[in-house]
């Protein structure tokens, strides 16, 4: 058994979401969103280097001496399943391990708004789930296909680098495709897939112009398509994928768009005020036809009061998000100030807190 199961097991029981293992230093966790040291030894680079090569594969191994780094998944059978990064840095080597739950949680064990279940009705078309690095957009992304795997009936594909929530199929057909295992890399799998009959293609990111280009193409011809961004906000995220095209073309990435999009949820984990775990704000944008028009016309800059008047189609702003989570008790109102963009609402919170 590799040494550091043991380290998984603990690090599971204890609750917390993400180890840190790095050459010169004991190990650390991520509870609750801040990392805490373990009472542990520091850890040489030899160790460290034994430790990490008991959980690679051979592949894995090949790929991290030509690159320095690697993503993988490893699983601990009836535990947890572990999304892995290992990397060189100045002290030497070092890891960063996401716990993963055994179990796909709903949106209502998740804490997300009722509208949420919207995302997972839409026949096709785009749907992106963005926010910072740890803001829960796996665990979202897997609620939705989960959803329609217990509702619908329809063949999903997913790319992903490592595959992280491992979905059996139940009325779905579902197939998991990995990054640098059954595919060469996001855009040769999503090219592929529109040649496998797929309703619901799941991209795990989209992370270059010529995957965001693929994926919005699939999602304008009739495939229902998922992917994440690290943008936060409905406008950003607009922004990010117009700019990512040459200008001469971003006028005809826009109508497509406009037509395309169905919905974007920004969302961001904050710490709850009882300690328990995190709590997730969320800021959601339907795309109505006032929204396309404001992709197509070069108005985005108009989305946020959009969605200030939204709310009967479903839209939320996250500065009200923020503030219901304060008001029922969720999370501490110094907390969701540091997040707020309205300043009356920000020196209302700060006010409560004082």
């Amino acid at each position: 058994m590799p040494r550091i199961d043991a380290i998984f097991r603990a690090v599971k029981e204890i609750g917390a979401t993400d180890l840190h293992i790095a050459t010169g230093s004991p190990p650390m966790l991520r509870v609750n969103g801040e990392l805490r040291p373990v009472e542990f030894s520091d850890l040489s680079d030899e160790t460290i280097r034994q430790m990490f090569h008991e959980i690679m594969s051979d592949e894995t191994r090949a790929e991290y001496e030509r690159q320095r780094d690697a993503d993988f998944a490893y699983e601990l059978t009836n535990v947890a399943r572990v999304r892995c990064n290992v990397y060189e840095q100045r002290g030497g080597v070092a890891g960063a391990f996401r716990i993963l739950p055994n179990q796909i949680l709903t949106f209502e064990q998740l804490g997300l708004p009722p509208q949420a279940v919207r995302m997972a009705g839409f026949a096709r078309g785009l749907v992106l789930v963005t926010g910072p690095p740890g803001s829960g957009k796996s665990s979202t992304l897997a609620a939705i296909l989960d959803h329609v795997n217990r509702t619908q009936r329809k063949h999903i594909i997913t790319i992903e680098d490592p595959i992280e929530y491992v979905h059996q199929s139940q009325n779905c057909l579902v197939n998991q495709r990995e990054v640098g295992v059954h595919t060469r890399g996001f855009a040769a799998a999503l090219r592929a897939a529109l040649r496998e009959d797929p309703d619901i293609v799941l991209v795990g990111e989209l992370r270059d112009l010529e995957t965001i280009e693929l994926a919005v193409t699939a999602a304008e011809t009739g495939q229902m398509v998922y992917g994440t961004l690290h943008t936060m906000g409905a406008h950003q995220t607009v922004d990010r994928i117009i700019d990512a095209f040459a200008d001469d073309r971003q006028q005809q990435i826009r109508i497509m768009l406009s037509e395309s999009l169905r919905a974007v949820f920004s969302q961001r984990l904050l710490p709850r005020a009882d300690r328990e775990g995190r709590a997730a704000a969320c800021e959601i944008m339907f795309a109505t036809p006032a929204i396309a028009a404001m992709i197509r016309d070069q108005k985005t800059f108009q989305i946020p009061s959009m969605l200030q008047t939204g709310k009967r189609e479903g839209m939320l702003t996250m500065d009200d998000s923020l503030a219901a989570l304060v008001q029922s008790g969720t999370v501490a109102a110094e907390e969701a100030a540091r997040y707020v963009t309205n300043r009356d609402l920000v020196m209302r919170l700060r006010g409560r807190a004082a």
